[in-house]
């Protein structure tokens, strides 16, 4: 008999706390207490308790006679009082509880250490434990209250217990505080625990708080997608942007290819333009060095031409007076030896005539000598006597070097026949390093 007591009053335990009161309340009545023995009584009035506790939790949401259950539950706790052991579970507990309504919190809290002292974390009833603490601290500290909530929380799920009240208490908590996101998760999550449970009050309590978080979450997402939609707009935008440029630079790209190449076109027709232009620069240096140095050769030639002419004119005369001297004294036999082809006065003249011309020569070029033996195979440079300026093969040379390039012209200066001066160019020729072309033209670049 006390087995199958004990039966029914754990099913209306278990009924009450799936939220079938009713049911639970035709069991309890359905038993004679009076029949109970002391330790059956103390589960009896225990699950009174229970009972009456549920109800007036659920029973605003009905609207239907709170305080009268809350005083029948007040009634049967101080039954359990006389009848439970002080240091039992269901003693410490309940007057915690009767404590904590009274806010008397610090001896509340003391019932509650020594609740803490029979378990650990990992235990089941840890949970519960650390949850009545939080609803302690709640007006104490609420970060340390904070604390056991979570810790409450995390013992329901490692012990896989689907009444999860901690783990939504805590979803409205960080709601609050505007951890929208891992509200949401924790709130779904003690939802799906109690719908497996299928416990009515906590499905019932759990509604309103999961419906506000999750139309907060719905409006979060909303913003995120509305931010999400304009990211886009915007990004395409950007992207539109980016092809327009892109095919605006490879235009630009394009038509730069097409002036680097038209650039470079004109830079090669700038280079041969700069080329020709380098090679008429040396060519009008070439002719002006040519024009200044024809120019020093005049200046100084007609020095001496003048020196040469008043020298002779001076000669002349006195030649003159000598001979009118001699015509008066009636000497003929004198001028006619001074006048006589055989005299010596033609060969001083031209010997003069030679010496004039070197030192004019060698004035304007005085290393002259030096690059002509360049010019010369080593055995046949020509080398000078004692006193002597030029020789005749320098001073054909020279009047080369002048500009004065045919034979006859040379043989009527130098007083040589032109087959005499044909024969020292033909000689001189064998003695050059060059071809015989090639020769007389280094002479004339002489400097």
């Amino acid at each position: 008999k006390d087995r199958e007591i004990k039966i029914l009053l754990e099913q209306s335990k278990l009924l009450t706390t799936i939220g079938v009161y009713m049911e639970a309340k035709d069991i309890l009545t359905s038993i004679d207490r009076k029949s109970l023995s002391p330790s059956l009584l103390e589960f009896y009035y225990t699950c009174c308790r229970h009972l009456y506790q549920e109800a007036s939790v659920v029973w605003p949401y009905r609207k239907i006679m709170p305080m009268a259950h809350k005083e029948l539950c007040r009634a049967y706790e101080d039954s359990m009082a006389l009848s439970l052991d002080s240091l039992s579970e269901e003693f410490m507990h309940m007057r915690e509880t009767q404590l904590r309504d009274s806010r008397k919190y610090e001896e509340a809290l003391q019932m509650n250490d020594r609740r803490l002292a029979t378990t650990a974390l990992g235990d089941p009833l840890y949970a519960l434990v650390a949850y009545n603490r939080f609803q302690i601290l709640c007006a104490l500290d609420e970060k340390e209250g904070l604390r056991y909530l979570i810790l409450s929380a995390i013992c329901d799920v490692r012990s896989a217990i689907n009444e999860q009240s901690s783990l939504m208490r805590l979803a409205q908590l960080l709601y609050k505080r505007g951890d929208i996101e891992r509200a949401n998760c924790y709130a779904n999550y003690a939802w799906q625990a109690a719908k497996s449970y299928n416990t009515r009050m906590r499905s019932w309590s759990s509604i309103e708080p999961l419906s506000i978080i999750n139309s907060g979450y719905q409006n979060i997402i909303s913003q995120q997608n509305n931010k999400l939609r304009m990211y886009i707009f915007f990004i395409t935008l950007l992207v539109v942007m980016l092809a327009v440029s892109l095919m605006y630079i490879w235009r630009q790209m394009k038509n730069l290819k097409i002036a680097r190449k038209g650039l470079q076109e004109v830079n090669e027709r700038l280079f041969s333009l700069n080329d020709e232009l380098e090679t008429v620069n040396r060519y009008l240096q070439s002719m002006n060095m040519e024009l200044s140095e024809s120019n020093k050769i005049k200046e100084v030639y007609i020095a001496r031409f003048f020196k040469l002419c008043s020298t002779y004119v001076d000669r002349l005369h006195s030649y003159r007076k000598l001979v009118n001297k001699k015509l008066q004294k009636k000497e003929i036999n004198e001028l006619l030896k001074m006048t006589s082809p055989a005299s010596d006065l033609q060969v001083t003249e031209v010997q003069e005539l030679y010496a004039n011309f070197d030192a004019a020569f060698l004035h304007l070029f005085p290393n002259f000598v030096k690059s002509l033996n360049d010019l010369l195979l080593p055995e046949e440079q020509i080398v000078l006597k004692e006193g002597e300026l030029l020789n005749t093969e320098l001073r054909i040379l020279a009047l080369i070097r002048l500009g004065i390039n045919k034979s006859g012209q040379i043989a009527e200066l130098l007083h040589y026949s032109p087959t005499t001066i044909y024969n020292y160019r033909a000689r001189l020729r064998e003695k050059a390093r060059t071809s015989l072309g090639d020769f007389e033209e280094q002479v004339a670049q002489i400097r």
